[in-house]
């Protein structure tokens, strides 16, 4: 026990105290402690206690109950319409398929539940009443930044394989070092992530990438990722022999995602894949040096296969596999291609292309470092003093309509296509985009073809 004190929210120290004063132990456990002891706020303040569900549903008789996770002992109470999950000590059964508990059984000890968790630094209980419960030394993990698994790694793992990449991710987002035995057991146990559903691992691998320390968790186990999204292999083992590289794949797509300089999720995806696609394209001239002539576009391919195995979104796949197809684009362009790219990604999804060409720049070779960044840095430049001018990128901002172009007589699909034809002219600064002067050139056009 610790005489450390846990400033709980008001609902939290409300739901402990019921409990409590109904002879019945109860906790604040696991993430909220964590985050609690690293002086972080929690997201989440999940409770466990002594009470069986069907006594916590009666002792909170006058609150909003839902009752989905009963059969596990969870019961979630609707405070402020704030969910509270409330769950019953207990042991887990056998895990024969690799991922859940055969069986439940309920339990009067704390240390027994807090045994059947994952990672000692998850592993640890508060109330007010006790201070806190820390059976398996999270606070002395904490403090010397390991990640290490509550008893045998080995046993944890084979309960649960997604223990495998949340442990990693941990490693990730705190910065800690995997505790020697609990990393030995994530190699010797990685092909066993095959069990996870496909939309869990999608959920890992997003928060891992776009962790401030991702990359050291993903080379201190690649494999694990390697497996877990099977196109990741084709980075594996893939030399450069280029005078614009000095890192083979795995370690430029390292250097690269060290570079990002941003959390978005989208743009870190886009910077793990935008080279997947080398291995299959990979060929070494008479010089000696190893050429990727199409890599973007399959890097793109593969992006989508992996994504779309993953069951990831719509949109965000769709926004990194173009983000993946277009990471080779060359700055400075002309005018008016600078401005139709512009208007067919949007500034968001610019600003974005941008990041991730400068980290992917970032990774090359330092002499040719320089050249390239500074190109990035004058295309953001411009694309800011656009959006500052609102300058005209989208029919939405063009100064005359639909209806206009009937009262010249245009029907149907002739309506779009002379829009978006006067809408490239006003992007080339062919025309400026000010009603009166593009009213004028409809006029001279429909004089002109009459």
């Amino acid at each position: 026990m610790s005489g450390l004190k846990i400033t709980l929210p008001a609902p939290c120290a409300f739901i402990l105290s019921r409990l409590h004063e109904n002879g019945f132990e109860a906790y604040a456990v696991g993430g909220c402690v964590r985050d609690s002891l690293l002086h972080k706020t929690p997201h989440d303040w999940d409770i466990t206690t002594a009470a069986k569900p069907e006594k916590i549903i009666e002792l909170f008789s006058d609150i909003p109950v839902l009752e989905t996770g009963l059969k596990h002992g969870t019961v979630t109470l609707l405070i402020d319409h704030e969910p509270y999950e409330v769950t019953t000590f207990r042991v887990d059964g056998d895990y024969t398929d690799g991922r859940h508990p055969d069986s439940v059984a309920f339990t009067t000890d704390i240390r027994d539940d807090l045994a059947r968790r994952d990672l000692t630094i998850n592993a640890m209980a508060y109330s007010p009443a006790t201070g806190i419960i820390d059976p398996f030394g999270g606070q002395e993990d904490l403090k010397n930044e390991i990640i290490r698994c509550v008893g045998d790694p080995h046993k944890r793992f084979s309960e649960d394989a997604l223990r495998l990449m949340r442990t990693i991710r941990f490693a990730a987002v705190l910065g800690f070092t995997v505790e020697p035995e609990t990393l030995r057991a994530v190699h010797d146990l990685h092909e066993t992530i095959g069990r996870v559903a496909k939309e869990r691992i999608f959920t890992e691998l997003l928060k891992t990438v776009c962790a401030p320390y991702a990359v050291e968790a993903l080379r201190a186990a690649p494999e694990l990722f390697f497996c877990a999204v099977p196109q990741l292999k084709n980075l594996q083992d893939v030399p450069q022999n280029s005078k614009y590289h000095m890192y083979d794949v795995w370690e430029h797509t390292l250097h690269a995602l060290e570079s990002i300089g941003t959390d978005d999720p989208i743009a870190c995806l886009a910077i793990l894949f935008h080279d997947v696609g080398k291995k299959a394209v990979r060929t070494t001239g008479e010089d000696g040096y190893d050429h990727f002539f199409g890599h973007a576009e399959k890097s793109a391919a593969f992006t989508d296969e992996a994504l779309r195995a993953l069951h990831c979104d719509n949109k965000t796949r769709e926004n990194v596999v173009e983000l993946v197809l277009l990471h080779d684009t060359a700055f400075p362009k002309r005018t008016a291609k600078f401005r139709r790219l512009l208007a067919k990604l949007g500034y968001e999804q610019f600003y974005r292309l941008l990041a991730v060409s400068r980290a992917d720049s970032l990774a090359h070779a330092p002499w040719c470092i320089e050249g390239r960044c500074k190109a990035l840095a004058d295309a953001k430049s411009e694309a800011e003093a656009l959006q500052k001018a609102d300058f005209c990128l989208s029919l939405r901002q063009l100064k005359i309509t639909g209806k206009d172009l009937q009262a010249f007589g245009f029907q149907g699909k002739a309506i779009g296509e002379a829009l978006n034809k006067l809408l490239d002219a006003v992007l080339c600064g062919q025309l400026p985009n000010d009603r009166e002067v593009l009213l004028l050139h409809l006029e001279r056009y429909t004089q002109k073809h009459k």
